[in-house]
Order: structure tokens, then C-alpha cells, then sequence
């Protein structure tokens, strides 16, 4: 398949199509690059919805429901459901289409696992990608599911329109959502399997925090929901909230989408930079020289980048 051709299944929706290119965006071939220019002018119509919380949250299964209420209505749906990496094996288990397997077969929904490959903050590097790849092949709603994080792992922000952070009663994972991190990042609070007790004292104790930063004229304040994902209690009030939120957002949400631009090109610079480094600038085994410097304390890592930097931007 030439990428002229790939690029036009993927744009009529093709899944297999669809399927690949994740698949070279997600191993950053050198076809990467140029797909992603061909798709990106097509992107821009989705709306990102990001779900994130503790292990254990039930956020695949909210995610399943939120999907089918979504194709109910019509709507084409893409789920990117983020894995973790073990740090021993490399490996993945990318569950989440066995827990959706009510939807094969259904070519208005796609879903794609992906690993977070060791990168940090909830998500895969390539998720950026893989949503404009399914941004660009017609999906309406995409929603993006983060591996269980803590509450300094707060990517999805970056990477969606609105933010769900995803909470359980009973276990003290309420507790997170007081602390910086994700009480500074949800536009939606989920209190999930609500028919556990502690889930009143739950969005208690999140509607007490909020109540503590005052909201300027007009600005949206997140609301707190309950939810039982395995029964769908809820399901319907979360899928309304997450749109009211889309209609009030305006000018937040063109400010999201240049923030994730601005960070998707800072990324891309600093892995170009440190690969130019590697190619053009260190000799074979310097950097390990350099670090074995650093750990015999006889020069300090402000210092080993300094020398790095300076032969950098002399040209060598």
C-alpha cells in the first residue's frame, strides 16, 4: 500500500487502514512524519475527551459505556485506551478491547491499546498522533484513556478538550483529588462505583475543595458526579456534563488545543535536538564518559550539559 494510498483509507475510514497508520506513528517510522502532514490539514473537527484516576477507578468501563451512548446517538467513536509499560519485560498487557468486545464488528468504533512504552504522565508518547490519525478518519468523539496515574501524572490535560478525572469511594483514592495535580486539572469530577458507601463522603470531601477556590465570573466549575459504571447509573448525567462543558468552553478550549500544539512541537524539537547530539556532535562513548564524570563527583550535571550545549551551538 503506497501512502498516498493509506492516507486515502484513512481518511474514508478504513480500520485497517486506520490500524496502520497508529501502528507507524506508534513505532516512529520514518513514514511517521510525512503521514501525520498529510492527515493533520483534515484534523481539528473531534472532541477529545480524556478519563483519567487511581487503578482500579473503573474507567475502561465508563469509557465503554460513554462510547455507547455515543454511537446510540450516531456519533463515530475512537477510544485510545493507554496501557503501562513493565519496567522488567517492555511489555504491555493492552486489555482494554477484551473488555469492549461488545463492540467488534462495529466499524463506526475504533479502538486502539497502546503502550505507554516508559513515558510518563498517564499517556504514550505517540497518543498526540493516534488521535489526529482518528481525528482525520472522521471520529467525532475520541475518547483517551490514561493508565491508572497518581496526582502529579497529569498529561491528559494536554492531550484532550475536557478532563475527567475518575474517582472510587472506599479505598482513600478520594483523597487524591485534594491534593495538587488532578484538583487543578478535572473539569468533571466522577466519584465511579457510587454504590459503595463512602461515595457521599467522597464528593464531600470534592465538593469541599472546590468550594475553597472561588471561580471567576462565568468560568465553569466542575461538577461532581456519582456514577456505577457496571449498571450505567450515571452514564447519562457524565455524558451531558462533559457537553455543557463543550458549549461553554470557547475560548478555553482553542487554548488547550495551541497548548497541545505548543508542547507536541517542544517535544519533537528536544528528541530532534538530543538525536542531533547523538549523530553530529558527541563522539562514540562520550556521553557515558561524561556521566561516569558526574558520578565520580568530578564534574557536576549542570556542568556536563553546559560542555554539551556550548559544543552544540559552536557547531563542533
Amino acid at each position: 500500500m503506497t501512502r498516498d494510498d493509506l492516507i486515502a483509507r484513512v481518511r474514508a475510514g478504513d480500520p485497517r487502514a486506520i490500524a496502520r497508520a497508529i501502528s507507524l506513528v506508534e513505532n516512529e517510522t520514518s513514514d511517521a512524519a510525512p503521514l501525520i502532514a498529510a492527515l493533520h490539514p483534515h484534523a481539528g473537527r473531534s472532541w477529545l475527551v480524556g478519563l483519567t484516576g487511581p487503578p482500579g477507578a473503573g474507567k475502561s468501563t465508563l469509557v465503554d459505556r460513554l462510547a455507547s451512548r455515543w454511537r446510540a446517538q450516531g456519533h463515530r467513536v475512537g477510544i485510545i485506551a493507554v496501557d503501562p509499560t513493565s519496567p522488567f519485560t517492555g511489555g504491555a498487557l493492552l486489555g482494554d478491547r477484551v473488555r469492549m468486545q461488545q463492540h467488534a464488528g462495529d466499524r463506526g468504533l475504533f479502538i486502539r491499546s497502546m503502550a505507554t512504552r516508559g513515558h510518563l504522565g498517564g499517556l504514550a508518547r505517540a497518543t498526540g498522533d493516534a488521535a489526529i490519525v482518528l481525528d482525520a478518519a472522521g471520529f467525532e468523539r475520541i475518547l483517551i484513556e490514561t493508565v491508572g496515574v497518581g496526582q502529579d501524572e497529569v498529561d491528559v490535560v494536554r492531550a484532550a478538550d475536557v478532563s475527567v478525572v475518575v474517582l472510587v469511594p472506599g479505598t482513600g483514592d478520594e483523597v487524591q483529588a485534594l491534593k495538587a495535580g488532578l484538583m487543578e486539572i478535572a473539569d468533571v469530577y466522577v466519584i465511579n462505583k457510587a454504590d459503595r458507601d463512602g461515595a457521599d463522603r467522597a464528593a464531600a470531601d470534592v465538593e469541599a475543595m472546590l468550594a475553597l477556590h472561588p471561580l471567576a465570573s462565568g468560568a465553569w466549575r466542575p461538577p461532581v458526579l456519582r456514577t456505577t459504571a457496571t449498571s450505567g447509573e450515571g452514564v447519562e448525567a457524565l455524558a451531558t456534563a462533559i457537553e455543557a462543558f463543550r458549549a461553554q468552553a470557547g475560548a478555553l478550549a482553542e487554548a488547550r488545543r495551541r497548548e497541545r500544539a505548543a508542547l507536541r512541537v517542544r517535544d519533537l524539537l528536544i528528541r530532534g535536538f538530543l538525536a542531533r547530539l547523538d549523530e553530529a556532535v558527541l563522539h562514540p562513548g562520550e556521553f557515558d564518559a561524561l556521566v561516569e564524570r558526574v558520578a565520580r563527583r568530578d564534574l557536576d550535571p549542570h556542568a556536563a550539559a553546559a560542555l554539551v550545549l556550548a559544543r552544540a551551538l559552536a557547531g563542533r
